[in-house]
């Protein structure tokens, strides 16, 4: 028994002198995200989703990212989607180089459609513009079936028109996001309008133009979206 005591004792000596704090582990850079989003589209008409994102830097070695979007389509269909990713830039000489993998879910539960995306993803980014390239391996199931196997190039790339302070007005053109990993001819283009407010908000609102069919010499515009949301960081 008292050995026993002895060793609680030191124990939790060492845990009080040695604790980690949390926000150590967690690092400084924090923030989550919420918005609502509202799309038109040529296959189910009007459709919405509501999506939460959360976003740390562990150790302040890299970032881990990762969000839930709940949401209908225009018959009532449950739209799942959810997405983690991490990133880091391991190359003190070259910051602007970033290695990336997301992992996203896309399902359609009354259809029982289940679609898992893997996509390791190098980007370089200065403070004007960016681009992002990796292969996208995505499984797809159907009904319960044996998932369907399929690589897809994944790219991404954007500009921004305007950014200080106060605003930045981004442009963005790519096939794949943190909710959706699309075909290679089905890429959209995006308005990114920021404004940061005071007490560490900001006010975000997107635009985004859907097309498809261009790796098919048949581009044609599928629909639109707009998503509104804020971000708080501490």
């Amino acid at each position: 028994m008292v050995p026993r005591l002895i060793f609680v004792s030191i124990l939790i000596l060492c845990i009080h002198t040695y604790a980690i704090d949390i926000t150590d582990i967690l690092g400084e850079e924090k923030e989550v995200e919420i918005y609502l989003r509202g799309e038109y589209n040529r296959s189910f008409g009007g459709c919405g989703d509501l999506s939460v994102i959360g976003n740390i830097k562990p150790l302040d070695l890299f970032i881990l990212r990762g969000g839930l979007s709940v949401g209908s389509l225009s018959s009532g269909i449950d739209d799942i989607k959810a997405f983690t990713s991490a990133h880091v830039a391991p190359f003190s000489r070259i910051p602007p180089l970033r290695f990336s993998v997301f992992y996203i879910y896309n399902g359609l539960l009354y259809y029982d459609v289940h679609t898992q995306s893997i996509i390791p993803v190098v980007s370089y980014a200065i403070s004007r513009a960016g681009v992002s390239y990796g292969p996208c391996f995505r499984f797809t199931s159907f009904f319960g079936e044996p998932s369907q196997y399929e690589l897809i190039n994944s790219f991404s790339a954007y500009i921004n028109i305007i950014s200080n302070d106060k605003r930045r007005l981004e442009a963005a053109v790519g096939n794949f996001s943190d909710f959706c990993a699309k075909n290679m001819g089905a890429y959209s283009l995006k308005f990114d309008y920021s404004v940061f407010l005071a007490g560490n908000w900001t006010v975000i609102n997107e635009i985004e133009l859907l097309q498809s069919g261009s790796d098919a010499l048949t581009a044609n515009f599928y629909g639109m979206a707009w998503r509104g949301g804020a971000r708080y960081s501490w």
